[in-house]
């Protein structure tokens, strides 16, 4: 009876070792397979997706064999391993363990979105809902609607976001992008204004926020963004109105067809600097953390006025004379290649839409806190201090 038993034992331990064998062989041997491609093709893997799932349906699709197996071989050796949501390269040649091994490392595949400065919020609205890759969730919905789902209810848009390049997966949606650059922008402005020098004339940062924008969209020459801030501090001292071309054309949204006149200059908005004392309510775009710096660290010196000398940069002049000169010099008497800021972007470079006119609802529109009255204006005094 014994002797029958330790038969049974050793036959039912050789049993045991052959099916450990095959099955370690077949594990191998599934492991090793080529995938069926032959070409680079991409797996999408949506939230959620299980490994048993996943590999079930590469069987399906003809792409490898033994999807049992290696189902095997995943339980037993990776169970704790999550596979992360997004796209994974598969390229010809490359094995199922190799493609495991990708998982394992979490390579999804990643895209990029380009959010760029001095564009305003419909502009960013517009590269966001034309990208392909992102899963589009704002559609139909207004500005204020898109705030409150960011969590930021009541908050108005424009400057809100850091123009920056985004790396992100499929599957990531067009709301958790703009969160990023939103966080983004509070990160850089709390930073900045931390270090901010002790003579600006701001007694928020969002003031600043303002007044990086009005520089952002000045600014041909990066190197002049603190003189420009510098000459817009300066007249705030002395009470003087800002006259800065960009908030007017930010104000006209879509009427503005590329040339203000004087009609422009004089036609009564909140953002219409011409008129109103101080900063306009909001940004009129988005701004980098270089606009910011110069907004809180203007250039010192006595300049009041400058005007674009046709090349991006300009002349700056301490007195309304002088500035007079420089405009009869570089405006009156324009090239036929005169340009107020950079040369025109290639199309691949340009903003998606023109500038557009805000939500300028009366609850949409924050209130800035009231800078020193301005004087009336100067009739001898030039219409900018451009």
């Amino acid at each position: 009876m014994r002797r029958k038993f330790l038969l049974l034992l050793e036959t039912g331990l050789v049993l045991a070792g052959l099916l450990l064998g095959a099955s370690a062989w077949k594990i191998h041997t599934a492991l090793q397979q080529p995938l069926n491609i032959t070409q680079e093709e991409l797996l999408d893997v949506p939230n959620g997706t299980t490994p048993t799932a996943t590999l079930k349906r590469l069987e399906a699709d003809g792409l490898i064999r033994d999807a049992f197996w290696l189902r095997i071989y995943w339980r037993f050796n990776l169970a704790d391993q999550p596979l992360h949501t997004g796209e994974y390269r598969m390229v010809p040649g490359m094995t199922m363990e190799g493609l495991i091994g990708v998982w394992k490392r979490g390579e999804v595949v990643q895209y990029s979105v380009t959010l760029v400065e001095g564009w305003n919020f419909r502009q960013v609205r517009a590269a966001l809902a034309k990208d392909e890759k992102l899963q589009q969730t704002l559609a139909g919905l207004s500005d204020s609607q898109v705030m409150e789902r960011l969590g930021h209810s009541g908050v108005f848009p424009e400057g809100r976001f850091f123009p920056d390049t985004y790396r992100f997966v499929r599957g990531t949606s067009d709301v958790d992008l703009l969160k990023k650059a939103y966080d983004r922008l509070e990160d850089v402005l709390a930073k900045e204004w931390a270090q901010r020098s002790d003579d600006v004339p701001y007694t928020q940062p969002y003031q600043a926020l303002i007044m990086a924008s009005l520089v952002e969209k000045e600014t041909g020459v990066p190197q002049e963004r603190a003189q420009i801030a510098g000459v817009f501090v300066r007249r705030l001292h002395l009470g003087m109105l800002l006259q800065t071309d960009p908030t007017v054309i930010y104000g006209l949204g879509e009427r503005y067809t590329g040339k203000l006149t004087r009609a422009h200059l004089k036609e009564d908005n909140p953002y219409n600097t011409y008129l109103i004392p101080g900063l306009p309510p909001t940004p009129i775009a988005m701004v980098g953390r270089e606009a910011i710096h110069a907004a809180l660290n203007p250039a010192s010196g006595n300049s009041l006025y400058f005007v674009a000398r046709g090349d991006g940069s300009h002349v700056f002049s301490d007195d309304l004379e002088t500035h007079n000169n420089a405009v009869r010099e570089f405006q009156l008497k324009r090239r036929a290649d005169y340009r107020s800021s950079p040369a025109p972007a290639t199309p691949e470079e340009q903003a998606p839409i023109p500038a557009a006119s805000p939500d300028t609802a009366p609850e949409a529109v924050p209130q800035v806190p009231a800078q020193q009255p301005a004087p009336e204006p100067n009739a001898s005094e030039p219409p900018s201090p451009q």
